[in-house]
């Protein structure tokens, strides 16, 4: 047994849980991870190796386990690289997959979840292509960045469990090279994606389909589909309407936090609701829906205001994908929820951000819009907008029945909110990069870690419109 497992520590237990094996044998490729020159271990989440009983694991085990990839106890007995296929930028691509990554291992989280550890930078794979199959440190450090930011603004996303870097020198076209490696794991709800429904498709793979199907909904269970559904015993319409719904709240929480994800593809989708796979990100600098985060994205596709949209587009490709075990009309009758939910989610975050009582769809609705247009006149960055409007102080004078909601908490009376702009997290690299001084990103997921206290949980999602 591992070290560290035998004993677990007050905050959870170990629950090994494989369930992924039922579909291994087409669902991934065994594979082995890269012999790296030197495992040097840059950052330990033990707030969410806490959630899965990890977090005794003494740093030696660490690096065992997520540097060189011995298998944890009683888990996968090796690594599998996913098999997927997805559209990118709107163009199918089915010789894509897992080409960094594999699923390492799965267990059961403290609320009873199952959870996938995966990785980024592990080595090649079949599916690398021309790859490396390597990750940058500083790709590494700014999906740590990401991660800890949106968990703080009530996104629901994977969380960056572990960062070691490897001691190799890395060729990038994108930022200055040689650059410092790193192999990445994360700790995520799911590794199924949009882009693994397509593949099926394309192979018409159907008894494969329908045990994909049976599996999501055993271990991602949702609410059922509204009593009026059409078809709604089928599994694939169940798991349709779960996704639609979880998708619709998926792209209003980037919208309030105000952030641009980048790559918005189907093989980036994970059908739990799940964000993941950070590269170009960023956060709004001003309220201005044309903002993009990758510089390849050159006809905006995955534009800040076009996030929804894309996400819905994403929703669609899965309903073509289930036709192979459900009818046209039920599948689009679950696709046309993804609006009004979208509305809903929306309005019910935008309050919660604001830390303002709700007051119904139609009123909360109308305060969205006014504060996008303060924005937009005001060219005031979301984070400051937020924060300088917390409880309702400074709303539109329109809006000043707005009541705040729950006790104030002292970081909003701190001099200036958490943010995390281009330049910041470009200082942060740079110390890093320069000085070896981690200090700087440590301070700065302890002040988004408090931002998120303060904020508290982020509401449910809208039920059924």
């Amino acid at each position: 047994m591992s070290e560290g497992l035998q004993h677990p520590d007050a905050s959870g237990t170990y629950h090994p849980d494989s369930a992924i094996l039922a579909l291994a044998g087409w669902l991934g490729d065994p594979v082995a991870a890269a012999d790296f020159p030197e495992t040097v271990l840059r950052w330990r989440n033990d707030r969410a190796a806490a959630s899965v009983g990890l977090a005794s694991l003494s740093d030696a085990a660490w690096m065992q386990h997520f540097g060189r990839f011995a298998p944890l106890a009683g888990n996968l007995p090796g690594p599998l690289a996913l098999r997927y296929h997805g559209h990118q930028f709107r163009v199918y691509n089915p010789e894509i997959g897992d080409g960094r990554g594999f699923l390492f291992a799965q267990m059961r989280g403290a609320d009873g979840r199952l959870m996938d550890l995966g990785t980024k930078g592990s080595g090649q794979t079949p599916w690398s292509r021309a790859g490396d199959g390597r990750l940058t440190l500083k790709g590494a450090v700014r999906e740590i960045l990401a991660t800890e930011m949106l968990g703080a603004l009530g996104v629901n996303t994977s969380r960056t469990f572990s960062v070691i870097e490897t001691g190799e020198a890395l060729h990038r076209g994108d930022e200055p090279s040689p650059t410092r490696s790193a192999v990445l794991v994360r700790l995520s709800h799911s590794h199924i994606r949009i882009g693994t429904f397509q593949r099926l498709l394309a192979l018409e793979a159907t008894g494969e389909m329908a045990q994909l199907i049976a599996y999501c909904l055993a271990h991602f269970p949702a609410p059922p589909p509204p009593e009026d559904a059409p078809d709604r015993d089928n599994p694939a319409i169940r798991l349709m309407h779960a996704v639609t719904e979880r998708m619709a709240d998926l792209a209003a929480s980037y919208m309030v936090a105000g952030f641009v994800h980048g790559v918005l593809n189907t093989d980036n989708m994970n059908v739990t609701g799940e964000s993941f796979d950070y590269g170009p990100w960023r956060w709004l600098p001003a309220w201005e829906p044309g903002f993009t985060a990758a510089y390849f994205d050159h006809a905006g596709l995955y534009a800040f205001g076009r996030q929804p949209e894309a996400l819905h587009w994403n929703c669609g490709q899965l309903a073509v994908a289930l036709r192979l075990h459900a009818e046209t009309a039920p599948l689009v009758a679950a696709l046309e929820r993804f609006g009004p939910l979208y509305m809903a989610n929306v309005a019910r975050r935008w309050c919660w951000r604001l830390g303002v009582v709700p007051l119904g769809i139609e009123a909360d609705t109308a305060l969205v819009a006014a504060c996008e247009a303060q924005m937009r006149e005001g060219g005031m960055q979301p984070d400051a907008f937020f924060f300088a409007h917390r409880g309702g102080r400074g709303l539109p004078e329109a809006f000043a029945h707005y009541q705040p909601a729950g006790e104030a908490h002292p970081y909003w009376s701190d001099p200036a909110p958490q943010s995390m702009l281009i330049g910041e997290v470009e200082d942060i690299w740079a110390a890093i990069d320069r000085q070896d001084d981690w200090a700087p990103l440590h301070a700065k997921i302890a002040g988004l870690r408090r931002m998120g206290e303060a904020h508290g949980p982020p509401p449910p999602p809208a039920g059924h419109a």
